[in-house]
């Protein structure tokens, strides 16, 4: 499953669309019943009653975190016999509570302000404007919700919030218990597990970590990581061995100064889970953000992807000096960097993280 990304003012942009890899003839559907919104993608597992759950979070300040529940089972036969199984379903909304628990509010129209007086003429207008039923049922505000990760050993799914510099800040939402830090620059990694596996009306949560460096002198920007300091959590993959893979984008104009001056480098980290413990794995070039993250079936063979290595603060390259920050992967004068994708394997062709 993959997302278009942004937002743009004509509703057709903004989908899911499934791509059947084993057709190359295939044309790509967008699911339009997992709801309109920035997403940064879409991961899928299967709830303890046998139906699809897709979890999608919004790239972008003060969003959501959606839940999407196949009405039917997932049928034998791949998917010829699923065709149309993400196009029937319920979509939900978290909100996370002070207490630790939490709702998945359904955006079904009709259902409570959902309706017609508020701007909804059918289920369909519910889906496209995601983000303002969400805003009328009172779901959780986040801090940039961007990749997402299922754990089904445990039942906990992970959720990446890069970060939230408006947190606070004028007239901007101020903290809650699920985003507990103003200007938070750093992000954090929530988590939760549904009451019943992946498909509960009702959750509990709390933080793995907030992300941050125990050196600066702001609080909002210490943290709380044991072990290898990081900023702005992105990438975020359960790899063999039940242990968390972390990937960062700090953004360019913030590389390497301020509160981000001991953390160098945007990087891809591993977690214990059961203990907290965040290790160093890789650090990237210059001025590029580390994403991409994906493992072969055997856990032998670790994907990821260097993207815009180089990269200026402004976002902008400068055509008169191609190689002011990087020359990766070449590193030859004059050559601009490049993006790729890393293939990472043991000498001893074992297990990635084992």
């Amino acid at each position: 499953m993959k997302s278009d990304g942004g937002l743009t003012p004509v509703n057709d942009f903004g989908g899911h669309q499934e791509v059947d890899p084993m057709d190359p003839t295939s044309t790509p559907i967008k699911r339009t019943a997992i709801g309109r919104g920035a997403h940064e993608g879409a991961w899928v597992t299967q709830s303890g009653d046998g139906r699809a759950v897709v979890y999608s979070g919004e790239d972008a300040r003060f969003e959501y975190i959606y839940k999407f529940i196949s009405r039917d089972q997932i049928a034998p036969g791949g998917a010829a016999a699923n065709r149309e199984l993400l196009d029937h379903g319920t979509l939900y909304v978290a909100k996370f509570d002070a207490d630790g628990t939490g709702r998945w509010l359904p955006l079904v129209h009709g259902s409570g302000p959902l309706s017609v007086a508020n701007g909804f003429a059918d289920q369909g207008e519910v889906l496209i404007k995601a983000r303002q039923a969400s805003d009328l049922l009172g779901a959780t505000k986040m801090d940039r919700p961007e990749w997402l990760t299922v754990d089904r050993d445990s039942g906990w799914v992970y959720c990446t919030l890069t970060n939230n510099s408006n947190r606070g800040q004028d007239k901007h939402p101020g903290v809650d218990a699920a985003n507990p830090r103003a200007n938070n620059t750093m992000g954090q990694i929530i988590r939760w597990r549904d009451t019943q596996l992946f498909a509960g009306d009702t959750f509990v949560w709390n933080h793995l970590l907030l992300a941050g460096d125990p050196a600066n002198e702001r609080e909002q920007a210490k943290g709380n990581i044991k072990g290898d300091i990081f900023g702005c959590p992105d990438g975020l993959s359960m790899g063999p061995g039940g242990l968390l893979w972390i990937q960062t984008d700090v953004h360019s104009s913030q590389m390497n100064q301020g509160e981000f001056k001991r953390i160098g480098n945007n990087q891809m980290l591993v977690c214990d889970t059961s203990t907290g413990e965040v290790k160093r794995f890789l650090t990237g070039p210059n001025m590029c953000e580390i994403t991409g993250i994906s493992f072969t079936p055997d856990g032998t063979t670790l994907f990821i992807n260097i993207q815009h290595p180089g990269e200026t603060p402004t976002d902008r390259g400068d055509p008169k000096y191609p190689n002011q920050y990087s020359t990766w992967p070449d590193h030859i004068d004059d050559n601009r960097p490049r993006s790729a994708t890393v293939a990472i394997r043991k000498i001893d062709g074992g297990v990635i993280g084992m």
